[in-house]
C-alpha cells in the first residue's frame, strides 16, 4: 500500500506538469509564473523550495545524533527566509527581472551578469544534483532499488514536469508537496513517533540529558549553518526566482514571512522526531537512515507511504526549483551576454532585464524548455556519478557567499556603490575564499567565508569610493524600479 501511495503521488506530479503547461504561454509564465502568485501559493512554494532533503531527511538525522540541537540547520534556513522577506523582498520583487545577475546589471551597469552568472550557475546546479541524489535513500527503502535506478526515477519525474510547465508546474507541484509535507510530518509522523517513544515524559526519561540541550551540536557548527545557509539564502537564484513570482511587494514580504516561520517550526519538529527515533529505532549506524527507519518502525503501510511521499515532496521541490534556476541563469545571464555581443551593432539587443525584440515568443519559450530538459539530463548524470556532493555543494555555497553577498546586498543598501567596486568585491571575495580553503585544507571551516566576506567588503568600499559614481542613467533606471512609488504593498 505504501508503494501504491508513492506511485500515485509520482503520477500526480506529472499530471500537474501538464496542467502547468496549459497555463504557460510566454517566458514570464515559464520562468516566474507570470509574476502573479498570491499569498497562499507564494508562501507554500517558498517553504517547499527551501525545505528539501537536507531539511527533512537530514534534519531528522541530526536530531537522531544530536537531539533537539539538530534543529539549527533548518532554523538557519528559516532565519534566512525571514530576513530576506522582511528586509529585501519588496525591492527585489519590484525589479521585474529574472536573475540575480540582471539585478546587478540594473544596479551597476552592464558587465556583471556573466561573472556573477558563472558562480550562480555552479551553485544552482550542485544544489539540484545534491537533491537528486537524495532519491536513492527514499526509493532504496521503499522499493529496495539500487542507487542509480532510484536517481533515474526521481530525477526523470522532476525533469518531465519542470520542462512541461516551468515555474507554473513547479509552483503547482510545490504547493501540493507543501500540503503533503505538512500533513505527513506535523500531523502524522510527529505524534505517532512521540507516542511510540512513550510521550514527552517517556522521551525525557529515555534519552541522555544532552539530547534535550540546544547546544549539543556545538557553537561552531551552529555558526557555520547560519553563515553558509542563512547568508546563501539571501542571494540564491532559486530563492530570488520565487520572490519574482509574487504579485506584489506585500505578498513577497508577508507571505514570505509566513514561510520563514513555517521553516522554523519544521526545524524544531524534525529534530524532535529524530530525538524520539533514538528511542524507537536505537543503534542505527548512519544518522540519515533514521527517517526511513522510524517511518517503517512506527507507521502502518498507508501512513508510511504518505510520510515517504512527504520526504519525496521535500526532495522534489528543491530539485525542481534548483533545476529551473540553473536553466534560467544559463539562458538569461550567460547566453544573454553572448547575444549582446552578437547584436551590439544591431537593433535587437538584449536588455539587462532579459528583454529584447521578440520578448515572450514561442521560440524563446521553446528555448527555455530545452534548457531545462538538457540541464535535467546533466543533473541526473552528475548525480549518478558523484558521491561526495557535500564537498562540492559546500564549495559552491562558499564561493556564492564569499563572492556575491557583498555586491548584491551592497547594491541594495548603499547608493555610493559602483560597478568597479562590485567587480572588485566579486574577484577579491572569491579568490580569498578559495585561497583560504586551500591554505586550511578544510572546505567546512568558517574562516574561508569570513575571510572572503571581510576582504570583499573592504575592496567594495575602497574601490567604490575611489571611482566615479554609477552613471546617472543607470541610477535613474534603478531608482524607478525600486522606488516606493514603483510598487504597491
Amino acid at each position: 500500500m505504501d508503494v501504491a501511495v508513492v506511485v500515485l503521488y509520482l503520477a500526480a506530479m506529472i499530471a500537474f506538469g501538464f496542467w502547468g503547461r496549459r497555463r504557460t504561454v510566454d517566458r514570464a509564465d515559464f520562468l516566474v509564473a507570470g509574476r502573479r502568485l498570491g499569498p497562499w501559493l507564494y508562501s507554500g512554494t517558498m517553504a517547499a523550495v527551501v525545505l528539501g532533503g537536507a531539511s527533512t531527511i537530514g534534519g531528522v538525522g541530526l536530531g537522531y545524533q544530536y537531539g533537539l540541537s539538530g534543529m539549527w540547520l533548518v532554523v538557519a534556513i528559516g532565519s534566512g527566509i525571514l530576513v530576506l522577506s522582511l528586509a529585501f523582498s519588496g525591492r527585489i520583487q519590484r525589479l521585474g527581472v529574472f536573475t540575480v545577475g540582471q539585478m546587478l546589471e540594473l544596479r551597476y551597469g552592464t558587465g556583471l551578469g556573466a561573472p556573477s552568472g558563472i558562480v550562480m550557475w555552479a551553485y544552482t546546479l550542485m544544489l539540484a544534483v545534491t537533491s537528486t541524489i537524495a532519491y536513492a535513500t527514499i526509493f532504496g527503502v521503499l522499493l529496495g532499488l539500487p542507487r542509480i535506478p532510484s536517481i533515474l526515477i526521481g530525477g526523470a519525474v522532476v525533469v518531465v514536469y519542470s520542462t512541461l510547465g516551468g515555474m507554473w508546474s513547479v509552483t503547482l507541484t510545490d504547493f501540493v508537496q507543501f500540503l503533503i509535507k505538512t500533513v505527513g510530518i506535523f500531523l502524522v509522523l510527529l505524534p505517532v513517533v512521540l507516542w511510540r517513544a512513550g510521550g514527552w515524559d517517556g522521551l525525557v526519561a529515555a534519552v541522555p540529558a544532552d539530547a534535550l540541550s540546544l547546544t549539543t551540536i556545538g557553537g561552531g557548527t551552529i555558526v557555520t549553518y547560519f553563515v553558509t545557509y542563512g547568508f546563501g539564502l539571501l542571494i540564491g537564484q532559486d530563492i530570488w526566482q520565487r520572490v519574482f513570482t509574487a504579485r506584489s511587494p506585500g505578498v513577497a514580504r508577508w507571505a514570505g514571512f509566513g514561510a520563514g516561520v513555517y521553516c522554523l517550526a519544521y526545524g524544531v519538529v524534525g529534530a524532535l522526531i529524530g530525538t524520539a527515533a533514538q528511542v524507537v529505532v536505537p543503534g542505527l549506524a548512519e544518522r540519515d537512515d533514521a527517517f526511513a527507519a522510524v517511518v517503517e518502525a512506527a507507521l502502518p503501510p498507508v501512513l508510511a507511504g504518505l510520510v515517504l511521499a512527504a520526504a519525496l515532496s521535500a526532495v522534489m521541490s528543491t530539485s525542481s526549483g534548483a533545476l529551473l534556476a540553473t536553466a534560467t541563469v544559463f539562458d538569461q545571464d550567460l547566453l544573454a551576454a553572448l547575444r549582446r555581443r552578437r547584436d551590439a551593432r544591431g537593433a535587437g539587443t538584449t536588455r539587462p532585464d532579459g528583454g529584447g525584440d521578440g520578448d515572450g515568443t514561442r521560440d524563446e519559450l521553446s528555448g527555455n524548455r530545452w534548457a531545462v530538459a538538457v540541464f535535467g539530463v546533466v543533473m541526473i548524470g552528475i548525480a549518478c556519478l558523484l558521491r561526495d556532493v557535500v564537498a562540492a555543494l559546500t564549495l559552491a555555497y562558499g564561493i556564492l557567499v564569499g563572492g556575491l553577498l557583498v555586491p548584491v546586498l551592497g547594491g541594495l543598501l548603499w547608493r555610493r556603490a559602483t560597478r568597479a567596486g562590485a567587480l572588485a568585491a566579486m574577484g577579491v571575495g572569491t579568490l580569498v575564499t578559495l585561497g583560504t580553503m586551500l591554505v586550511l585544507g578544510d572546505l567546512y571551516a568558517n574562516e574561508p567565508v569570513f575571510a572572503g566576506l571581510g576582504c570583499g567588503l573592504v575592496a567594495f568600499v575602497a574601490v567604490s569610493l575611489a571611482t566615479r559614481p554609477v552613471d546617472d542613467g543607470v541610477r535613474t533606471g534603478w531608482d524607478r524600479r525600486v522606488g516606493a512609488a514603483g510598487g504597491r504593498d
